[in-house]
């Protein structure tokens, strides 16, 4: 199959979602497939590459900053995206279309497929639902919500990246919603390699802002800095600072790593030496870094935001406390820092959870998928 892919957010712009994007392209692309990924490009990246097997072309928005991306951005990422995907329809003929946010990518899909009838998937991951995250998309969804619901009615299908995700979608729109959980290469991930001094290692990875919370995670490394513990927070955006500063104030400058934006391969290698990932996110879909971090035996200290709750097992593999709890995140970082047994139980557990979330199977769900909706275009049936 021909299958073009609209993201706004594609390594390395973006997080998570562009990274979900990456792993089913280049999947995909070594299944046979051709696959064409349309994106927003940044300064420093080149227009038109191959990565891992996928052609990505980088199209000209306003966008300026690699982590976050405005109103205005994602809407110029659609006029973009709408003008250069008829060009490349018209001469390569995709079957498919992939969208992964239903907002701004959706929009751009359902667009294309009035244009063109090409039909479309649509991959939603969290932030492009209403009310997912308040604090962050509640004033464009005033604006834009009533425009959305034709973007969800024309889909082929529409896959969700979590129960949560799925659940919530619902409320708001009346499209049957699947779940196909973000996956991992389970094979491909780097062994752990234990601390020598046995002192146990908390690792955070993502972006610096307010969904992600990171300032909540150094209130609760405040409260246990009299036990023996090391930390990774690894990513950049604009609360780096202000943690940065709150690291430096409690005097753990040399207990707290702050080494900003890292490469996926590196946030790898420092799962490999971690114990305890710590996640209090506001809001996620299906954090990838949880999968991973999960996939790589590590205890969970997680805020029990959205699809957070899939990645534990309460007292199994590790605790998940209420969104903004900074007690209740102290407790269950204290609860492993100071138990060895319970730490190892912990880590060996999720190594068996992992097992449901391999980016192989997520890969083959997705064409399947995909060629049952090819099958009803060839036959005259699809939307």
């Amino acid at each position: 199959m021909k299958i073009l892919v609209l993201t706004h957010e594609f390594p390395p712009v973006g997080g998570g979602g562009g990274r979900v994007a990456l792993d089913l392209a280049a999947g995909l692309a070594r299944r046979g497939h051709d696959i064409r990924v349309l994106t927003a490009h940044l300064e420093g990246l080149s227009p038109v590459e191959t990565v891992e097997g996928v052609q990505v072309e980088r199209i000209g928005t306003s966008r300026r900053a690699a982590f976050r991306a405005g109103f205005a951005e994602m809407a110029d990422y659609d006029r973009a995206a709408v003008s250069s995907g008829r060009k490349i329809i018209r001469e390569w003929q995709p079957d498919l279309l992939h969208a992964h946010f239903a907002v701004p990518a959706g929009a751009a899909a359902y667009l294309l497929h009035q244009l063109t009838g090409i039909p479309y998937v649509l991959t939603i991951h969290l932030g492009d639902v209403p009310g997912a995250v308040p604090e962050k998309t509640d004033h464009w969804f005033r604006l834009v919500y009533p425009f959305t619901p034709p973007i969800w009615q024309n889909a082929a299908r529409a896959v969700a990246v979590s129960q949560f995700t799925r659940e919530l979608a619902r409320r708001y729109y009346q499209t049957p919603v699947e779940v196909i959980h973000n996956g991992v290469d389970l094979a491909a991930l780097p062994p752990h390699r234990p601390a020598k001094n046995g002192i146990p290692r908390i690792v955070f990875a993502g972006r610096f802002v307010e969904t992600k919370n990171p300032l909540h995670m150094v209130e609760a490394l405040i409260r246990i800095k009299n036990l023996p513990w090391r930390c990774a927070m690894l990513g950049d955006g604009p609360q780096l600072e202000a943690v940065r500063k709150t690291v430096t104030g409690a005097g753990l400058e040399d207990r707290v790593e702050l080494p900003g934006w890292v490469t996926p391969e590196q946030v790898l290698d420092r799962f490999a030496a971690s114990d305890i990932l710590c996640l209090p996110s506001r809001a996620e879909g299906l954090s990838v870094v949880g999968i991973q971090a999960l996939a790589m035996g590590l205890a969970m200290a997680v805020s029990n935001a959205g699809g957070n709750r899939e990645l534990v097992e309460e007292g199994q593999n590790g605790f998940s406390v209420p969104v903004g709890d900074v007690d209740a995140l102290t407790g269950a970082l204290r609860r492993l820092v100071e138990d060895p047994a319970l730490r190892l139980a912990c880590r060996q557990k999720s190594l068996l959870l992992a097992e449901k979330f391999s980016l192989a199977c997520a890969i083959e769900r997705y064409e399947v998928l995909f060629q049952s909706i090819n099958i009803k275009k060839t036959n005259g049936t699809a939307r």
